[in-house]
């Protein structure tokens, strides 16, 4: 019998990303809990520094709004300018 494994608040799981198309996408990805026990998203990248390997992380919460685009601006606005 499968039980799913429910996080506790502070931890998270990281899987590999198998879906990794450019270097901008975290190598490692998982989701978790933070200290107050809301839902998180963790990503992470391996990365190299002078002193050796480690892991560049970051995470946000899984309800958090995505940040809005700014508007394009298109030349076909200048037309019905009222000016």
């Amino acid at each position: 019998m499968e039980t799913k494994y429910e996080a506790r608040p502070g931890t998270f799981s990281l899987f590999k990303n198998q879906d990794k198309k450019t270097e901008k996408h975290p190598d490692y990805k998982g989701d978790g809990k933070d200290l107050d026990g809301n839902d998180i998203w963790v990503s992470a990248w391996l990365r190299d520094s002078k002193v050796g390997k480690f892991m560049s992380c970051s995470f946000k919460l899984k309800d958090e709004q995505p940040k809005p685009q700014k508007e394009k601006f298109y030349d076909d606005d200048l037309d019905s300018a009222p000016f």
